[in-house]
């Protein structure tokens, strides 16, 4: 079995211009982000853009303008790629509304499990609490959350990245989890 390289060492060996580790460093990146995308579109805009269209120009932005990405920390690549394609959601939703199309409620089909008005207000005011509780953290923090919570990665894998074991990594994981809890707790107070 081939090792598994950091992205760190990836980045390192496509600065290196080893076209390989560019295609390595794309496959790698490409199911994380789309496990992230996923949802972020509302069920309206999905069929302007597919989701699976804007991880592809994300990946192809990050990857193409290497050059104006300077690492940090660990996960600092992997947080670039998030606000990237956070960047091309908001993007895209904004166009939407600039081309004012509407949507016939008596047309879309309604299932079981659509969300209301107020669950969807009511839901984005909690992703708005976590956003500040994770921006009032470190940044190792924030990319440990980002990796496990919101790229779904397993603790082997952020320990790869990390160069850490699994279990500090779960450790650390989990101290920073009860951290933005505790904020979050202090906010509804």
């Amino acid at each position: 079995m081939i090792p598994v390289e950091s992205t760190e060492r990836l980045l390192r060996r496509i600065r290196d211009g080893e076209g390989a580790a560019k295609q390595a460093l794309y496959e790698r990146c490409l199911p994380l982000l789309r496990r992230w995308a996923h949802g972020r579109l509302p069920n309206y805009a999905r069929d302007i853009a597919d989701t699976d269209d804007l991880v592809q120009l994300t990946l192809l932005r990050a990857l193409n303008n290497l050059h104006e990405f300077e690492a940090g920390d660990s996960g600092s690549f992997l947080a670039y790629l998030r606000q990237i394609l956070l960047n091309e959601v908001r993007a895209e939703l904004r166009k939407r509304q600039r081309r004012g199309e509407k949507v016939d409620i008596d047309a879309a089909p309604m299932a079981d499990n659509c969300v209301s008005v107020v669950e969807q207000l009511v839901g984005e005011e909690r992703m708005r609490s976590y956003e500040g509780a994770l921006a009032a953290l470190d940044r190792e923090q924030q990319s440990l959350i980002v990796m496990r919570l919101e790229f779904g990665m397993s603790y082997q894998e952020i320990a790869l990245e990390t160069a850490n074991s699994p279990d500090a990594v779960r450790m650390r994981v989990t101290r920073a989890l009860k951290t933005v809890a505790s904020r979050l707790a202090a906010e509804q107070d």
